[in-house]
Protein backbone atom coordinates (compact mmCIF):
# COMPACT_ATOMS: atom_id res chain seq x y z
CA UNK A 1 0.00 0.00 0.00
CA UNK A 2 1.45 3.43 -1.16
CA UNK A 3 1.89 5.85 2.09
CA UNK A 4 -0.81 8.25 0.22
CA UNK A 5 -3.39 5.13 0.26
CA UNK A 6 -2.80 4.75 3.79
CA UNK A 7 -3.43 8.04 4.61
CA UNK A 8 -6.79 7.58 2.60
CA UNK A 9 -7.99 5.10 4.66
CA UNK A 10 -7.04 6.81 7.78
CA UNK A 11 -8.98 9.75 6.91
CA UNK A 12 -12.36 7.75 5.98
CA UNK A 13 -12.24 6.39 9.66
CA UNK A 14 -11.08 8.87 12.09
CA UNK A 15 -13.89 8.01 14.11
CA UNK A 16 -12.50 4.13 14.67
CA UNK A 17 -9.56 2.56 16.80
CA UNK A 18 -6.61 1.48 14.90
CA UNK A 19 -5.37 -2.15 15.28
CA UNK A 20 -2.96 -4.00 13.52
CA UNK A 21 -3.13 -7.56 12.74
CA UNK A 22 0.85 -8.47 12.36
CA UNK A 23 0.11 -12.76 11.55
CA UNK A 24 -2.79 -14.47 11.38
CA UNK A 25 -5.20 -14.15 14.43
CA UNK A 26 -2.56 -12.31 16.50
CA UNK A 27 -2.56 -8.47 16.91
CA UNK A 28 -0.43 -6.08 18.28
CA UNK A 29 -1.50 -5.04 21.97
CA UNK A 30 -2.87 -1.99 22.83
CA UNK A 31 0.05 -0.44 24.53
CA UNK A 32 1.42 0.43 21.20
CA UNK A 33 2.99 3.54 20.45
CA UNK A 34 4.12 4.94 17.16
CA UNK A 35 7.91 5.49 18.18
CA UNK A 36 9.51 6.22 14.87
CA UNK A 37 8.91 7.07 11.62
CA UNK A 38 11.55 6.42 9.03
CA UNK A 39 11.73 8.05 5.25
CA UNK A 40 13.86 5.53 3.51
CA UNK A 41 15.74 5.75 0.33
CA UNK A 42 16.72 2.35 -1.35
CA UNK A 43 19.76 2.64 -3.49
CA UNK A 44 20.41 -1.13 -4.55
CA UNK A 45 22.80 -3.37 -7.20
CA UNK A 46 20.73 -6.84 -7.63
CA UNK A 47 22.73 -9.91 -8.76
CA UNK A 48 22.49 -9.31 -12.10
CA UNK A 49 24.33 -6.06 -11.96
CA UNK A 50 20.85 -3.66 -12.22
CA UNK A 51 20.78 -1.02 -9.99
CA UNK A 52 17.89 0.30 -8.63
CA UNK A 53 16.50 3.31 -5.95
CA UNK A 54 12.74 3.76 -4.22
CA UNK A 55 11.13 5.28 -1.52
CA UNK A 56 9.59 3.78 1.49
CA UNK A 57 7.65 4.78 4.95
CA UNK A 58 8.48 2.98 7.80
CA UNK A 59 6.35 3.63 11.03
CA UNK A 60 7.96 1.63 13.80
CA UNK A 61 5.25 0.20 16.33
CA UNK A 62 6.33 -0.57 19.96
CA UNK A 63 4.18 -2.10 23.31
CA UNK A 64 4.75 -0.31 26.22
CA UNK A 65 5.72 -2.25 29.15
CA UNK A 66 4.55 0.54 31.62
CA UNK A 67 0.93 -0.04 29.95
CA UNK A 68 0.93 -3.40 29.77
CA UNK A 69 -2.93 -3.50 30.83
CA UNK A 70 -4.28 -1.08 29.11
CA UNK A 71 -7.53 -2.34 26.80
CA UNK A 72 -8.65 0.29 24.63
CA UNK A 73 -6.26 0.73 20.98
CA UNK A 74 -5.22 3.76 20.00
CA UNK A 75 -7.80 5.84 17.87
CA UNK A 76 -7.50 6.42 13.93
CA UNK A 77 -7.28 10.47 14.72
CA UNK A 78 -4.65 9.97 17.12
CA UNK A 79 -2.25 7.83 15.17
CA UNK A 80 -3.14 10.36 12.11
CA UNK A 81 -2.37 13.27 14.15
CA UNK A 82 1.00 11.70 15.41
CA UNK A 83 1.78 11.04 11.31
CA UNK A 84 0.48 14.65 9.94
CA UNK A 85 2.70 15.68 12.68
CA UNK A 86 5.96 14.21 11.05
CA UNK A 87 4.85 15.42 7.72
CA UNK A 88 5.42 18.60 9.07
CA UNK A 89 8.73 18.41 10.37
CA UNK A 90 9.98 15.28 7.48
CA UNK A 91 7.53 15.58 3.90
CA UNK A 92 6.45 12.42 3.00
CA UNK A 93 6.94 10.58 -0.48
CA UNK A 94 3.20 10.08 -0.78
CA UNK A 95 3.57 7.08 -3.87
CA UNK A 96 6.39 5.40 -1.35
CA UNK A 97 5.56 1.87 0.41
CA UNK A 98 4.47 2.39 3.39
CA UNK A 99 5.77 -0.54 6.06
CA UNK A 100 5.14 -1.13 9.71
CA UNK A 101 8.15 -2.34 11.86
CA UNK A 102 7.48 -4.56 14.80
CA UNK A 103 8.09 -6.96 17.07
CA UNK A 104 7.31 -8.80 20.13
CA UNK A 105 8.74 -11.15 22.75
CA UNK A 106 7.18 -14.19 20.26
CA UNK A 107 7.76 -12.15 17.03
CA UNK A 108 11.17 -11.63 15.50
CA UNK A 109 11.70 -7.71 14.23
CA UNK A 110 10.23 -7.26 10.75
CA UNK A 111 9.09 -4.78 8.32
CA UNK A 112 5.80 -5.60 7.45
CA UNK A 113 3.98 -4.67 4.70
CA UNK A 114 0.03 -3.90 4.47
CA UNK A 115 -1.72 -6.62 2.92
CA UNK A 116 -5.46 -5.50 3.24
CA UNK A 117 -7.78 -4.10 5.73
CA UNK A 118 -10.73 -4.28 7.20
CA UNK A 119 -13.73 -3.14 9.83
CA UNK A 120 -15.58 -4.12 12.23
CA UNK A 121 -17.85 -1.84 14.15
CA UNK A 122 -15.54 0.67 15.73
CA UNK A 123 -12.30 -0.74 14.94
CA UNK A 124 -9.99 -0.13 11.75
CA UNK A 125 -7.70 -3.67 11.73
CA UNK A 126 -4.76 -3.11 9.22
CA UNK A 127 -3.55 -6.47 7.89
CA UNK A 128 -0.04 -6.99 7.80
CA UNK A 129 2.49 -9.55 6.35
CA UNK A 130 5.61 -10.41 5.64
CA UNK A 131 7.04 -10.24 1.77
CA UNK A 132 9.59 -13.07 0.99
CA UNK A 133 12.73 -12.45 -0.45
CA UNK A 134 13.11 -12.84 -4.26
CA UNK A 135 15.75 -12.70 -6.86
CA UNK A 136 15.00 -9.58 -9.20
CA UNK A 137 17.44 -10.80 -11.92
CA UNK A 138 15.73 -13.99 -12.82
CA UNK A 139 15.62 -13.93 -16.22
CA UNK A 140 18.74 -11.76 -16.66
CA UNK A 141 20.87 -14.52 -14.58
CA UNK A 142 19.02 -17.98 -16.04
CA UNK A 143 16.58 -19.11 -13.13
CA UNK A 144 13.56 -20.35 -14.04
CA UNK A 145 10.41 -19.20 -11.90
CA UNK A 146 9.66 -22.67 -11.53
CA UNK A 147 13.17 -24.05 -11.19
CA UNK A 148 11.74 -27.61 -9.41
CA UNK A 149 10.57 -28.10 -13.17
CA UNK A 150 13.40 -26.83 -14.93
CA UNK A 151 16.47 -27.43 -12.75
CA UNK A 152 18.02 -29.84 -15.47
CA UNK A 153 17.39 -27.80 -18.25
CA UNK A 154 18.91 -24.62 -16.60
CA UNK A 155 21.82 -26.36 -14.53
CA UNK A 156 24.31 -25.57 -16.27
CA UNK A 157 23.30 -21.72 -17.68
CA UNK A 158 22.77 -21.18 -13.46
CA UNK A 159 26.03 -22.60 -12.97
CA UNK A 160 28.12 -20.46 -15.27
CA UNK A 161 25.86 -17.33 -14.80
CA UNK A 162 26.71 -17.54 -10.75
CA UNK A 163 30.59 -18.62 -11.47
CA UNK A 164 33.43 -16.23 -10.59
CA UNK A 165 33.14 -14.96 -13.66
CA UNK A 166 29.84 -14.66 -14.97
CA UNK A 167 27.02 -11.48 -14.95
CA UNK A 168 25.15 -12.57 -11.93
CA UNK A 169 25.46 -13.49 -7.89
Amino acid sequence: MKTQEFFNLLEEHQDKTLQFEYATNRYVAANYHITEVKHITVESVDCGSQADQWNETIVQLWESPAEILKTKHMSVLKALSILKKVGIMKAYDLESEIKFEYSNSKFHTAQLFVNDFKTKDSQLFIELGVEKTDCKAKELCGVPEKIVDALEKTKEKVEACCSPTGNCC
